[in-house]
């Protein structure tokens, strides 16, 4: 496959959101063999997950914004332009549960959810 980062369709990113980050990381760095890089971010300590070296999701607390949120996996798919992707969604009979916003540094993301109830994440990378 062509880079997953530009590829419009192709699953790029899974990102663990959980309310004990540090036992997440032991957990799955016993169980996998994961590698775990520490980024500052905003208001918050986000992990990136790397397997030989390359990144290939992240562990991150669950922010306030979505308190009460259980623990769970998200995967990301790359697209070319997440707004005219979530109005395309929209117009299929999609719902939009996150609006896109930008993440400094990595792209522009929202957060779907398709005619049968199923959540997915969509991204557009700056690769900058």
């Amino acid at each position: 496959m062509k880079d997953p980062f530009k590829t419009h369709g192709a699953f790029s990113w899974n990102e663990l959101m959980t309310s004990n980050p540090a036992a997440a990381k032991e957990f799955y760095r016993k169980l996998l063999g994961w590698e775990m890089e520490e980024m500052n971010m905003e208001n918050m300590t986000y992990t990136v997950v790397k397997v030989d070296g390359d990144g290939i999701g992240g562990i991150m607390g669950v922010p306030p914004e979505a308190s009460g949120t259980p623990p769970h996996w998200a995967a990301y798919i790359t697209v070319d332009n997440v707004d005219e992707t979530v109005q395309s969604a929209v117009s299929l009979g999609g719902q939009i549960m996150m609006d896109p916003r930008d993440i400094p540094g990595v792209g522009r993301f929202a957060v779907i959810q398709d005619p049968q109830g199923a959540i997915i994440s969509l991204m557009t990378y700056s690769m900058e």
